[in-house]
Parts: C-alpha cells; sequence; structure tokens
C-alpha cells in the first residue's frame, strides 16, 4: 500500500507541484502553499482509495481460481493455495495436475511429466520414486500427463530449478492490446503538454514575467493536461467490470483482459461443451462390420478403469455401464496417451495368471494401421485388404450420423519387466464403442447472436471429418470448407491464414495445428480468443490475445488462461463479452473528454498570455479546476453504455482521440476566447473578475459536455446513470456557488454578476449543440467506434 502512494508521489508533476507549494511558504505565501499541497493530497487520496478498492474486489477474484495443491496436513491430505507450500510439504499429483514446487517422488504409478518448460523436449519424461535423481525428481513449471505419485517438496518460489524465471512468468504476461493502446495515448498526451509548456515558459520569458509564478503557471497547465485519474478510472471502470462478469460466471485474472475480451472476433473452439453437452452415453458396441460384439465393451471398460491419464468423457460413459469388472482384474504396466499416438494402452494379467494381455483404445485411424486381425461374429479373421474397408466403412458410417467412435483392439503380450509403444503392434481389432454427445438446444441461436454481435466461431476439433460435419450441420455453422490436419500441415503460415479466414471448421487438428491456426490468424490483424480445458491446450491459451478455459478444466489449462468460466456455455462466452466492452467503453468516455474540450481549455489557457496582461488565471485555480473537473469523471465507471456500442467489437484507436482533440478542442476555445472578449469589453473586468468568470466557464463546459460525448446517439434519449448525472452537475454548480463564498478571496475570485451567469447559460448550451454537430460528423467517419 505505501509503495503504490509512493509510486503516485514520484510522479514529476507531482513533485514539482510539492516543490512549489514548499517554495510558497517559503516565500511567505502560505494560502498558495496550502491550497497547492491541498490539491495535490486530495487527488492522491482520492486516486489512491478508488483504485485501492477496485484491486481489493479484483484480487478476491483471483482468489477464486488461484492454483492450489493437494498437501498432506494434519494427517489429512487439504487443498490450499500454491504459494502456501513450504519445504517438507507432502503433495499429491495426478494427471493434468501442475507440478506445484520442486520435489522428490516418494511413491509414483505410471507418472509421465512433460518437462518442456525446462528441458525444451516435447516428448515426456517418465518418473519414478526408486529411479535415479533425474527420474526421481518434479519441477515447478511441468506437468502431469498420466499416473499418480506423491512428493515431498525439496524447494518452492524463487529457489525452484525455473527460479527467477519462473516467478516473472507467473506474473508478467506480455504487453496487451489495451496496455499498448494506454502507452501510444500516454505518448500523444505527453507530446501535446511538451509544447504547451515550452509555449508558455517562451510566451513568459518574451512577456518579461516573474519566472516563479510562470514555472507553476506552466507545470499547473500541465496537470491540467495530463489525465492523471486514467490509472483510477481505468482501474475502478475495469474492477466494476470484473465484478459485473464474475456474476455472470466469468472470472478474469488481470483486468487488461476484459478489454481484449471484449476485442475478440474469432473465438476458437472445440465443439465438445460448446455446440455438444459433453455428456456422453454409449449408443452401441459393435464389430468391424458392424454386427454386435460381446467383447468390445469389457476390454474397453478396463482400459478406461485402469489407465491413469485424464478422464474424458469417453471413459466417464464407459465406466457408467452396467456391466462390473471382474475382481480378478490386475493392471501391470500402462503406454500414456499422447497426440501423435492418438491411443492409450494398458497390459493386465489374465485371470488366473495364465499371460499378459494389452489393450488399446483410441481413433480408429490410429488404431487399424497396427492391427494384423479382427474379430467379425465371434470369430478372429486376418485384417486383408476387404476386411480393412469393410472395418472403415463401418466407423465412417457411424461418425456420419454424428457419433464418436473408439476402436478397441488387443494381443498377448510375452512377460517382460515394462512396456512401450513398439509393443503396440500385431493386435487385433474387437470392435467400435460408438458415443452420442447431443448437439446443445441453444448452439444455433447462440452462434447467431455472437455472428451478429461480431465474434465469428470456428471449430477446431481432433474428431473425424465426418462427426465435424454432421454436429456442426446440425447448429447451422458453415462446413462447406472443411480442413483437415493434414491440410494445414501441407500449408506455409501465410497460406493457413487466408484459409483461416475462409474456414469455419478444421477436424482431426493436433494442439500444435491449432496453435498454428491460431497465431496464423493473429498475424492477420484479428483478435483471437482460444477456448480450452486439456493439457495440450496450454501452449494455445499463452499464445491466444484471451485464453479462456473453464473451472473443470485441468489445472495446467486454468493456469494457462486468462478468463475461466465458471460453467461451459457460449451464452456465459458472449455476456462476459458484452461486460468488457461496455467497461472499455466507459474508459474511452473518459480518454475522449480528456482529449476534447479539456484540451481545447488548457490551450486557451497557453495562448492567452500572448495578449493579456497578466495570467489567465492562477496556478492555484488551474489545479482546482482539474481537481473538481476530475471529481465529476469519478462515477463514469457506472454509466450505461450504448447499446449499439456492445454490438461490435471494440479495439483502440488513437485516431479517433486525435481527431476530438483536434475538432473539438478549438471549438472549447472559440467559446472560451468569446468568453475573454466578453468579460475584457462587455463588463469591463478586473484581473480577479477575469480569473472568476473563466474559471466558470472553463469548468461548465469541460465537465457538462460529458453528457454529450457519453453517447454516439442523442445524448437526449441516452440518460446518464445517476451517480454520473449528480457528480457532473454538483461540480458545475459548486463552480458557479464558489465565488459567492468566504472561500473566494483566498482563492482569488469575486462574486459573479447575474448578466455574466445569463451569458455563460447561452455560451454552454451554444457549445453543447455545436459539439453534438461536430461529434456526429467525426463518429459517421469510418473505423470510428463511439462509446
Amino acid at each position: 500500500m505505501l509503495r503504490q502512494i509512493l509510486s503516485w508521489l514520484a510522479n514529476p508533476l507531482i513533485l514539482i507541484l510539492l516543490a512549489a507549494s514548499v517554495l510558497s511558504a517559503a516565500l511567505g505565501q502560505i494560502t498558495n502553499a496550502l491550497l497547492i499541497g491541498t490539491m495535490v493530497l486530495l487527488s492522491v487520496s482520492l486516486n489512491f482509495l478508488q483504485t485501492y478498492r477496485s484491486h481489493r474486489a479484483v484480487e478476491s477474484l483471483r482468489a477464486s481460481v488461484a492454483p492450489m495443491a493437494t498437501a498432506l496436513r494434519d494427517g489429512e491430505w487439504t487443498a490450499l493455495p500454491r504459494r502456501e507450500l513450504v519445504v517438507g510439504d507432502v503433495v499429491r499429483l495426478a494427471a493434468g495436475d501442475l507440478v506445484p514446487a520442486d520435489g522428490r517422488l516418494l511413491e509414483a504409478a505410471h507418472v509421465y511429466v512433460q518437462e518442456a518448460a525446462l528441458t525444451g523436449e516435447s516428448m515426456p519424461a517418465e518418473k519414478s520414486a526408486s529411479g535415479p535423481e533425474a527420474e526421481s525428481r518434479v519441477f515447478l513449471g511441468t506437468s502431469v500427463l498420466s499416473g499418480t505419485a506423491t512428493a515431498v517438496v525439496t524447494a518452492t518460489g524463487r529457489d525452484t530449478r525455473l527460479g527467477d524465471v519462473a516467478v516473472r512468468l507467473a506474473t508478467r504476461a506480455p504487453e496487451t492490446e489495451f496496455e499498448r493502446g494506454t502507452r501510444r495515448f500516454g505518448l500523444l498526451i505527453m507530446r501535446t503538454v511538451v509544447l504547451l509548456i515550452l509555449f508558455v515558459l517562451l510566451v513568459s520569458v518574451f512577456r518579461r514575467r516573474e519566472p516563479f509564478e510562470s514555472l507553476l503557471f506552466a507545470v499547473a497547465l500541465a496537470v491540467g493536461l495530463t489525465p492523471e485519474f486514467l490509472p483510477m478510472i481505468t482501474s475502478v471502470t475495469l474492477a466494476q467490470g470484473a465484478v459485473r462478469m464474475s456474476r455472470r460466471k466469468v472470472i478474469v485474472k488481470h483486468l487488461e483482459t476484459i478489454q481484449n475480451f471484449g476485442s475478440i472476433d474469432v473465438l476458437l473452439s472445440d465443439k465438445t461443451g460448446t455446440l455438444t453437452a459433453a455428456e456422453m452415453s454409449l449408443e452401441r458396441c459393435c464389430d468391424a462390420f458392424g454386427g454386435p460384439s460381446k467383447r468390445v465393451l469389457p476390454l474397453a471398460r478396463a482400459n478406461s478403469a485402469f489407465h491413469t491419464g485424464i478422464r474424458n468423457p469417453l471413459d466417464a460413459a464407459l465406466l457408467a455401464s452396467a456391466e462390473e469388472m471382474p475382481e480378478e482384474s490386475r493392471k501391470l504396466d500402462e503406454i500414456p496417451f499422447d497426440f501423435e499416438r492418438r491411443r492409450v494402452s494398458v497390459v493386465m494379467e489374465v485371470a488366473g495368471g495364465s499371460g499378459r494381455v494389452l489393450i488399446t483404445k483410441g481413433a480408429p485411424e490410429s488404431l487399424l494401421p497396427i492391427c494384423v486381425g479382427a474379430e467379425i461374429s465371434g470369430h478372429t479373421l486376418p485384417l486383408d485388404a476387404a476386411i480393412l474397408r469393410r472395418a472403415e466403412e463401418t466407423y465412417r458410417d457411424l461418425s456420419s450420423k454424428g457419433l464418436r467412435v473408439l476402436a478397441v483392439a488387443w494381443r498377448d503380450v510375452p512377460v517382460k519387466p515394462a512396456y512401450g509403444s513398439v509393443d503396440e503392434t500385431a493386435l487385433t481389432l474387437a470392435g467400435y464403442a460408438a458415443f452420442d454427445d447431443p448437439v446443445l438446444p441453444d448452439a444455433p441461436a447462440l452462434l447467431e447472436t455472437l455472428r451478429r454481435d461480431g465474434v465469428e466461431v470456428k471449430i477446431l476439433t481432433g474428431d473425424s471429418e465426418l462427426v465435424a460435419r454432421r454436429v456442426c450441420a446440425d447448429v447451422g455453422l458453415d462446413a462447406e470448407e472443411l480442413v483437415l490436419g493434414a491440410d494445414v500441415d501441407r500449408l506455409t503460415d501465410a497460406a493457413l491464414g487466408a484459409v483461416a479466414e475462409r474456414a469455419s471448421v478444421f477436424a482431426r487438428v493436433s494442439p500444435g495445428q491449432k496453435n498454428r491456426i491460431l497465431l496464423a490468424l493473429k498475424r492477420r490483424g484479428h483478435v483471437v480468443g482460444f477456448l480450452g480445458d486439456g493439457v495440450n491446450d496450454a501452449p494455445s491459451l499463452h499464445a491466444a490475445d484471451v485464453g479462456i478455459s473453464v473451472s473443470s478444466a485441468v489445472e495446467i489449462a486454468r493456469e494457462a488462461a486468462e478468463v475461466i468460466l465458471l460453467e461451459r456455455s457460449l451464452r456465459v462466452l458472449h455476456e462476459g463479452i458484452l461486460e468488457g466492452r461496455k467497461s472499455f467503453g466507459n474508459v474511452m468516455k473518459y480518454l475522449l473528454m480528456g482529449t476534447s474540450s479539456n484540451f481545447g481549455n488548457m490551450f486557451s489557457m497557453a495562448v492567452a498570455p500572448l495578449f493579456l496582461p497578466y495570467l489567465p488565471m492562477l496556478p492555484t485555480q488551474i489545479l482546482l479546476n482539474n481537481f473538481l473537473y476530475d471529481l465529476a469523471q469519478v462515477t463514469i465507471p457506472t454509466d450505461r453504455v450504448d447499446s449499439t456500442y456492445v454490438r461490435k467489437p471494440q479495439r483502440w484507436n488513437i485516431r479517433v482521440l486525435r481527431d476530438f482533440m483536434l475538432s473539438i478542442g478549438p471549438i472549447s476555445s472559440v467559446f472560451d476566447f468569446l468568453t475573454f472578449l466578453v468579460l475584457l469589453t462587455v463588463f469591463q473586468a478586473s484581473e480577479r473578475l477575469f480569473h472568476t468568470g473563466w474559471f466558470v466557464e472553463s469548468l461548465a463546459t469541460q465537465t457538462l459536455v460529458l453528457f454529450v460525448i457519453r453517447t454516439a446517439g442523442n445524448p437526449l434519449r441516452s440518460r446518464p446513470s445517476f451517480p454520473l448525472a449528480i457528480t457532473t452537475l454538483a461540480v458545475v454548480a459548486v463552480a458557479v456557488l464558489l465565488p459567492f463564498t468566504p472561500a473566494a478571496r483566498a482563492l482569488g475570485f469575486e462574486p459573479l454578476p447575474a448578466a455574466f451567469l445569463a451569458f455563460l447559460l447561452a455560451v454552454v448550451g451554444a457549445y453543447l449543440v455545436l459539439v453534438e454537430l461536430v461529434k456526429r460528423r467525426l463518429l459517421r467517419r469510418p473505423a470510428v467506434s463511439g462509446a
């Protein structure tokens, strides 16, 4: 907390103002010193309070999806946040877990760990408790692909093998589009501020004004133009958006992700759980010719029951079948699933101990090439060309009906200490298990809603093209140009980008191919969201503009994702995207305010010293004006956003901000100069009356213009939120009444004549009408997004 306050106070402009306050006190200008110090402290305090509250809200949301570990505490296995692990803790590991710390295995069964983050090796490493040092150690940053284990923690945090690198990777994400946009906006403002300050100082030197007062005026002018409340407005707006999204079952880990979420124009996802219910039911078991088979189910169930990899819905459907496993069944070894082989095998001891059998299940395309026989109507026949053709026709026919098909095969294996993929050969095809995953009733409507709101859904599935085509046809997704994984491998990156833009369905794609498709779309300027929940989805979740996972996903997928859906649903996803757009819309309102009328007022202040015998406004008055102006903007996060704004992806557009600054800013200056003219010629204003009149006029115009800029439509039909209306009108009321209060003399004000207040009413009304006309012209330009 103290560090954050000091970081705000370390702002160069703030430091200059504090130094000026001290110097003013030293020169005997106690009132001036107190006013400057009070304005600075009020601004910093308000900024800190609002931002701190927002960050606390976000941290509580982030804690709800924090990485967890299962550790042995007080004799019981307890789930606790990974950061609470200490050396000596015993942790439990299972398939799909991220290893929470460096450790030494105590027990391990068929454990394979993906260590690419440490070694660069793509193939998983086998681990055992009794093996050599390299095999008995597990490390933070790696993930368990299969098996179960317990390990004692030997190092945590910075003391792990990954050390500082792992800590940085876990806490610092690459620069997002939102951060890039904020940085570019900051550069735009900084250049403008520098130019105005140099201009004011040159004029002061030319007019031989008092140096200290001129410097203080220039600094106050810079503060007035700098949107110092932007971090606070951004934090509060995005935090409130994050809280609203959480109510809609969407948890965002980092606030910057919200804007990227709203900018998504392409969503990549598997069809399971997105278009279908992800509730598999076993429809039928058949042999290679499609006839009934009594062998397929017991073999498939044995494989599902005893492999230690990540359980998928197909395993759940097999294990839910009524048939019980024989009590004498005993597993001896397994060959874990990987996306290259696309199959998993277990080695079982045959009842009575008379031999061993290897049972394999997986994609038909991966099993048929390693089979030499097939069981047909209870008889084992050689798998010649004719039978192979019939076997392929059978699974294609099942797939064309939208059924997920697993092939099941077996072979007797000799006794040996361990088995590997080399033993998956000369198998006998028992047949197929076919599963039904019903299409979600609301999927067609949700796809159309997303399309209407500018998000194109593309399906990336490992299933066959027949299943993918059938399911997509049922939900109204165009599968005419279906691309296979083999086609992806043949395309260059440039050609893949063009194909990926046209095609909506990709079938038989591996995790690596999914990642290539994602990167190809990003290179063509799309903001890509990737929805994944598997171990091998982690690279794509990292590479996407927005990685999206679900609360039920494996830990490595949840850790890699920026957004967690508490319910896997396109409806939830769509609602989250709209909330992201609303949050960004309110941030844009503040930016448009700061770069339009506010810029105009600051420009007027910079130019006025050219023809005025005194400063157009005292430095303390500029700071007060700026503070009241910012105070009116604090409630922007509560404002409504136009429905038209949330109906399309929103992205940073510096040109829009620049156009508003260069179009509306000069309009504000024209009305300022008109006010100068009236004050000097009609009211014969003294220096104090001039300061008072322009203070009220400048604050009224730059504050009330929010009612026009906050909507792309007719401001009379789009009502602001109640808090925003109250704070804006209250600030204007304070500005009008302040010259009539006892504080007026200390602030350098005097009461305004009634005739000037009438003039002020006419000026503000004319200004708002003219800004509305210019705004409509600006928003009619191509590629302009209005909030």
